[in-house]
């Protein structure tokens, strides 16, 4: 078992550009301290620099960096592209030993939206339009309906009021760290 009924688990995940970083941006400016965010794109491109394949060592690395956070006391967003065959069971795993609550959001965004957000990002030259068509995953759910899909229309304010509303973060207190 990982953290207490107190912590909260919340695990944002959707396509590249669909807006998972800056929701748990917001998030984050919302509660305050105490609230870890895990990102797959720092742990696995930056930290390891591998390539997202089933088996890699991040899904390991998320899965202890969520776990230690837990541990200690953190309420916890892990946020990334999670792809729901590569990521999934590790998931299930952290969502059947999380003592508290844990909710999942799936942030589905059309394919020519999802680009021209990639358009305004920094790594918009870096990274092609063919990249963002080979990544991309209509709807790749998790199965068990264990996850809350978000629509394009749902605006960035909306979206973190209505997880910090589901969550209970809304009504928890930061934590002085």
């Amino acid at each position: 078992m990982v953290g207490t009924e107190e912590t909260r688990l919340v695990v944002l995940r959707g396509n590249s550009a669909s807006g998972k970083s800056s929701v748990a941006a917001g998030l984050r400016e919302h509660f305050g301290r105490g609230l870890a965010l895990i990102s797959q794109d720092n742990l696995r491109r930056v930290v390891l620099r591998e390539r997202d394949r089933p088996g890699a060592a991040n899904i390991g690395l998320i899965d202890l960096t969520v776990r230690y956070a837990l541990d200690s006391g953190f309420h916890v967003v892990v946020e990334g592209i999670l792809y729901a065959d590569h990521y999934g069971d590790m998931l299930a795993r952290l969502r059947a030993d999380h003592r508290g609550p844990t909710h999942g959001y799936y942030l589905d965004v059309p394919f020519d939206e999802t680009l021209a957000r990639h358009a305004t990002k920094p790594i918009a030259d870096e990274v092609s339009e063919t990249h963002l068509r080979e990544w991309y995953r209509a709807r790749d759910l998790l199965p068990g309906g264990v996850e809350t899909v978000i629509g394009a229309e749902s605006a960035l304010h909306e979206t973190v009021g209505r997880i910090m509303l589901d969550t209970g973060l809304a009504h928890l207190p930061a934590v002085d760290r």
